[in-house]
Order: C-alpha cells, then structure tokens, then sequence
C-alpha cells in the first residue's frame, strides 16, 4: 500500500510540474497551501551529521510531517535522504519535497586542496573541474545544494576563514567565484551531476576587525564595490542559485536584516533571482548585536529579504504572530516562499523528489580512483615554492631522507579545515606518499620531533573535528634529540612543519602566526647538524615567516592539499611535478604589517623608494620595511623565467577601442615548467585615489626547458572602470601604467593613455 501511495505521489507531481510554466504550477501549489506551510518551506535544520555551530535542530521528524520543514542539511546517504524525503512526500499535508544541503568546500568524499591553496594554482580549468567532481559525489549521496564558493576578500591572515576563500584580490576571487559556481550547477540542472551553489557569506565577512571571527566590519561603500563586492556580484552573474548573508554587521545594521544590501544591492541593482539563506542561527544572533528581541529581529530578516532561516527557527516560531500584529506582511512571506518552491522546482525534485538518491551512482562516483587522480594533480598545482636556495629541491630519488615534523604521517591533517565530508583515514599522509613515489634507492627515516605546539590546552582547541594532533608526552627536548639523532645519517632532512588542520576556519582566528616557538626550536636543531633541510610548511593562511627564510635554504608551502596530499607532496620534492603555485595572499614580515595587501593606494606622503625603509615624515614603519615578506602573485620554480619588454598594439585608445599587451616569456632553466603571467594596471590620476596597482588579467602557460611563447592581453574600457565617490561605474580619461611580470612586485612597465 505505501508503495501504492508513493508512485501515486511521484506521478501526481509529475505531471503536475509538466504542466504550464513553473510559475503556474508554484501559483497552483502555492494557492492550496496555509501560512503555516508556507512558512514551514522556509525553515532549515539541520540533522546534526556534520554541523558548524552548537544549535542541534530536535523533532525533526514531526516538524517534516506537519509541513513545518523546507530543507535539511548535514545528512547524507541515497538510504536516509530517501527515508527523510518519503515522509515529506509521503506524511505532510502538502506533499512538497525537501531540500539537501551540505558543506560541500573543497570536495566531498575526495577532497582538494582547501580554497586558499586551490587559488594559488590560478587554474580556473582545474578549479572548475574540482567543483564538478564535488559536485558529482555530493549529488551521488542524495546532496543538491551546497553552502559553497566562499568568496569574501580577505586582507587579515589572522581570520581563520582566509583558508576557506581565494585570496584578497577582486579581479582573480571574481574570475574563481564564477568557475567554482560553473562547476557546482553546469549550464542548467538537467543533469543529477550538477548540484545547487550557495555563494557566501554576503557580505564583507572576510574584513572582520582584528581578524577576529564574527566580528565587526566597517568600510566606505567605494571600498565595498570596488574592493570586496565584485566576487559575489561575479557569483550572481554566473547565475548561482542561493546565497548566504554573513554574520558580521555594515553600516551598522547585521547583513541578515541589511535590507540596503539584500534588496537595493543584491537583487535590484544586480538582479538576483535565487534565494536568500541566513548563515547557521544568523537571525537569532542579531539580539546579541542588540538589534531585538526575537521576534524582532525575525521581522526585519524577513522584511530585509532573508527567505529560509538555518536552525534558528525564528520564522518557524514568530512569523505568524508578526502578521497578525501587522509587523509582516502575508505577500512577503509568499515571495520567500516562492522562491524556495522555485529552487525545488528548478533542481527538478517536483519531477522526482529521489532524483539525487542513486545507491548505484554512489558506489562508482564516489572516492574513485579517478577522482583520487585528479585530486593529486590538482594538489601539486597548488604547491607555492618560496625558497629554493642553491637548487635542493627537486630531491634525488637515491641516498637517505630523514622526514621529521609532528606532520610527517598525520592522514587526519592532511585535508584541512571544512573536510566535513571526507574520510581523514583514508588520505595519504607525507610518510606514505614519499614511500610510494621515492622508488627502492631512497632510504626514509623519521622521527616526530615537535608537537604542533607545547601548549597542550591549544592543541585540544584545535582538534575538535576529529583530526587528532596525536599529542606526544615527551618533553620538546627529548623529541628535538631524537630528530637531531635520526638525521645524522641522512643526505637531506625534510621537517613538516606548521599549523594542524583545524588552526583556520570558523573560529580559528589567530593573533600570533608565527610558527610556533617549539617547532622554532627544531628547525634551528635540523640546521645545526648542517644538513640541508627543506621546510614542507602546512598552513592555512599566510603565516609570518621572516625567521624561517632568512635561515632555511628551501621552503615549499603546501597549503593543506587534500586526500591525495601525501602523493602530491612527494611528486613535488622529487621533481615529477614542478610547482607552478602563486601566492593568492600577501605574506607579512610580522603581525603590525596587517593589514597588507599589494592593491592599496599611496598616501600624500609615501615612502618612495623601498629601497629606503625609513624615512622621517614618510608613511613607514621605524623598525620593519613596507614592503611585505613574500607578495601577492609570488612563486617559485625549479626552472627560471625570462620576460621581455612589452609592446602595446598602440599608446592610447577610445572608450569604443582596444588596446593589446604583448610580452614574450622565455624558460631560461632547466626543467620544463608552467608560468603565471600576470597584468596589472594603474590609472595614474583619478577623481579619487586610485590603488598603486590592480590585477587585470592573467595567463597559465606552459613552456618546455628552451621555449618560448608570446602571451597577449587585451585592455578594454572595462578594465579600466571603477566605482567613484557617487558610486558611479566609470572610465576616466587621463594617463595609464600597464604592468606584466612575474608576481605583483617584479614587473615590467609601459604608459598609455585614455581619450
């Protein structure tokens, strides 16, 4: 008899969503159902699988049948989405499927290199794919929408969800937010490959003061459009289908009811037709902002624009009594609704609600071994090399290694922050990838050597998720003389080094980002025996490192790269793969640098000459340089680059017309290599003070040990537009600086000029 009723159900819908426009059948669905039910789609809970905050959603069961429930995240499996998703078309009133969510950030089962390292290949192709393969897992457990691309500008390393986004640029975080969402939804929804994108957290979440998660975040609006809103305004141009309002307050009132943000800005003036979803208990939290009490701040959500409310249950608890009392309107909870009845509709679960439960799917899609294969690659993309002194790396494939670091064969911490989904133990840690790459000449030892940090209470906060530090009780001492010990034998010590996995992300902010001092204390050791020693450096922001490359001769920053991490890591040190990595963030010289970011504008009285690091009544520091330790769009190779001088195709050019850049890059070394050819321009005079330089364009190439190749660029008005002080979107006529190179600091230069 239930199955009776189930195909009954299924065919009901069916032929329901075939006829007429999807705005007949949500007018006809929509025409049958109470405000409660209504008000039900627009509640979101979560079934506390993998969950990002305290709050655990209760009586989930009985919320889903009184038709109280729109969404559910953090379950998954085809079995129990499909159980969950039968009572709702099954044992509510109204019969509406729901929808599932999960954090989805950088792969599902297999996982990717964490967003700030995926940013640093600055290969929008392998980008795109790896959120198609996630995408495709995802959808194979049953999941249709994912809380990703994270795409909030971040200029603070000390903010532990800079792991979590691309970097601090606009021009390259815009041109990733747009692959990202290509690689989640497709072209459309047809296939049960492509899942729903959620871009977040809109907005300005990532300039929180202090670096401080959550905090506060105050800015002049041209900063926010020309600075932080263009990757969420590229989102919404790549046609995501949700997005997410971000915790922290602008212009004084919390995004999640700033209606100047979510209505005038989001879906007036850049048209967004998706829907609107708080970030976990977002409502809620505005009483603490001091905003209202519930039922208040549940108000103005909603007449701000919020349409699904994430666990809080503020709509579910308080909206009805707002309509009665005339804080709400009726007509704006149908057009939240609407929306979210759109979404269902679009991913095609009004057709069939178990459309993204296929048992069979899931036992070849997910954790393939081609998948596994494209993670590695995509990994060794990601390496940034940041010093390679007297060419020691790449390492020979011969002789003995020693690979010390509480890192060394840690599988859990090899995946990094907002791996909700993975399976830790089956990543590959360091030890096992250079076991599996180095082939029988090379003899490995190791021995741990350090703790991620002394302080032991630390370490517990950073180990909540289920990735342990496997703290050991022996003294710093006693570990440092083991790894002095191993080594003494060894042609070449490899010290994995760095953050554990959960020291960024959501509330991992950090005011120290050194390396910790014991980990200090062994690398000063290693370098003691006179050994040359290569720090593999996991983190997950840029930490400040001035002490390590005044004194390691080799560093290779390995972010935190994934399932495949240890393969990948060991592909890079032997030479199978040469890293091709650039820095999508600048690395400071210490703390007081921060903010630091190599767009910023001059002061009216700059410094000038940074070969000059002091100079009284100049904008400097009196005890470090301007100039930052390591620049954006920094990267090593073990093979070098040449650049020649740039031609224009002409000097000067119409708001109508174009101009063309072109630049030869040779390979001078030895070793065949990819280069990331990078354009900046600088508009010389301004209504308003324009920053020293912004990147407008950039090319992946490769080129064999010999090769040379022209890249060329192509300047439009558009390039050269900008947001004034009337937020006018314009082109000044006047003088330009166009600059190529190889990073943000080491460029060539030539003028043109704007009619």
């Amino acid at each position: 008899m239930k199955k009776i009723v189930l195909i009954l159900t299924l065919i009901s819908f069916h032929s329901f969503a075939q006829k007429g426009s999807k705005q007949q059948f949500i007018d006809n669905l929509m025409k049958k159902m109470t405000l409660d039910e209504k008000i039900g789609q627009l509640n979101l809970l979560t079934a506390g699988e993998a969950t990002t905050g305290s709050t655990v959603s209760t009586d989930i069961e009985a919320k889903i049948k009184a038709g109280q429930l729109g969404g559910l995240f953090s379950i998954s499996t085809p079995q129990r989405i499909r159980k969950v998703q039968e009572i709702a078309v099954n044992q509510s009133r109204m019969k509406i499927p729901m929808i599932f969510g999960m954090d989805v950030i950088h792969g599902y089962k297999t996982l990717f290199p964490i967003p700030l390292g995926l940013s640093c290949t600055w290969d929008l192709a392998i980008i795109e794919r790896s959120a198609q393969i996630a995408a495709s897992e995802a959808s194979a457990d049953g999941i249709c929408w994912t809380y990703s691309p994270m795409v909030d500008i971040s200029r603070d390393p000390r903010w532990g969800r800079i792991s979590e986004g691309s970097g601090e640029d606009p021009f390259l975080g815009s041109a990733i937010a747009k692959a990202m969402v290509r690689g989640y939804q497709g072209n459309n929804y047809n296939s049960t490959s492509n899942i729903m994108a959620c871009v977040k957290h809109y907005a300005l979440y990532g300039a929180a003061e202090a670096g401080r998660d959550y905090n506060t975040v105050d800015m002049s609006r041209t900063r926010m459009y020309n600075e932080y809103f263009p990757p969420y305004k590229a989102a919404i141009d790549a046609g995501v289908g949700s997005v997410m309002a971000s915790f922290n307050e602008i212009d004084g009132v919390p995004a999640t009811a700033n209606k100047w943000l979510l209505d005038d800005v989001l879906r007036k003036q850049w048209g967004f037709k998706g829907f609107l979803v708080t970030d976990y208990t977002g409502i809620n939290e505005m009483i603490d902002h001091g905003i209202g009490d519930l039922q208040t701040v549940t108000a103005k959500a909603m007449k701000a624009g919020i349409d699904m409310d994430m666990v809080g249950e503020g709509f579910l608890s308080t909206l009805k009594k707002s309509v009665t009392e005339k804080k709400v309107t009726e007509s704006e909870i149908d057009a939240a609704c609407r929306r979210i009845l759109s979404a269902k509709y679009d991913l095609g679960l009004f057709e069939n609600p178990y459309r993204f439960c296929d048992e069979n799917k899931a036992k070849t899609e997910i954790f393939s071994a081609n998948n596994r294969n494209e993670a590695r690659k995509i990994a060794s993309k990601s390496f940034v090399l940041l010093k390679n002194l007297n060419q020691i790396l790449p390492l020979s494939k011969k002789g003995t290694i020693a690979l010390v670091g509480p890192l060394a064969d840690n599988k859990e911490n090899m995946v990094g922050t907002w791996s909700v989904s993975g399976d830790f133990a089956k990543s590959i840690s360091v030890l096992q990838g250079l076991k599996n790459v180095a082939g029988n000449n090379v003899n490995i030892v190791s021995a741990r050597g350090a703790n991620i940090t002394s302080d032991a209470k630390l370490e517990e906060r950073v180990s909540i998720f289920g990735k342990p530090t496997y703290r050991d009780n022996r003294s710093d001492a006693e570990m440092i003389e083991e790894a002095v010990k191993v080594s003494a034998n060894a042609d070449v010590i490899v010290a994995t080094l760095g953050e554990a996995a959960e020291m960024t992300g959501e509330a991992a902010s950090r005011s120290d980002i050194n390396l910790p001092q014991n980990q200090q204390d062994l690398l000063k050791a290693l370098l003691k025996t006179g050994k040359p020693v290569v720090l593999v450096l996991f983190t997950g922001r840029p930490l400040t490192l001035t002490w390590e490359n005044e004194n390691v001769p080799a560093i290779l920053n390995v972010w935190f790269a994934g399932s495949e991490a240890g393969n990948a890591i060991a592909d890079a040190l032997f030479g199978d793969v040469n890293p091709s990595g650039k820095l999508s963030t600048t690395f400071p010289r210490n703390v007081g640098q921060i903010p630091i970011y190599y767009a910023h504008k001059n002061t009216g009285r700059p410094l000038g000459d940074d070969s000059k690091w002091f100079q009284k009544f100049r904008s400097n520091y009196l005890d470090v340089p301007n100039s930052p330790l390591f620049p954006f769009g920094y990267g090593l190779s073990y093979t070098t680059f040449q650049y020649g001088e740039i031609k224009l195709s002409k000097n000067n050019m119409t708001q109508t017309d174009k101009i063309t850049a072109s630049v030869e890059v040779k390979n001078t070394g030895n070793f065949d290599g990819e280069e990331v050819v990078q354009l900046y321009i600088h508009d010389k005079v301004g209504s308003t003070a324009r920053p020293v330089k912004e990147l407008k364009g950039f090319e992946k190439i490769m080129l064999k040990k010999g090769e040379s190749k022209t890249v060329s660029f192509t300047i439009s008005v558009n390039d050269l537009k900008f947001y004034d002080n009337n937020l006018n979107y314009i082109a000044e006529p006047g003088e330009f600086e166009l600059m190529i190179g190889t990073n943000s600091e080491d460029l060539k230069k030539v003028g043109f000029v704007l009619k």
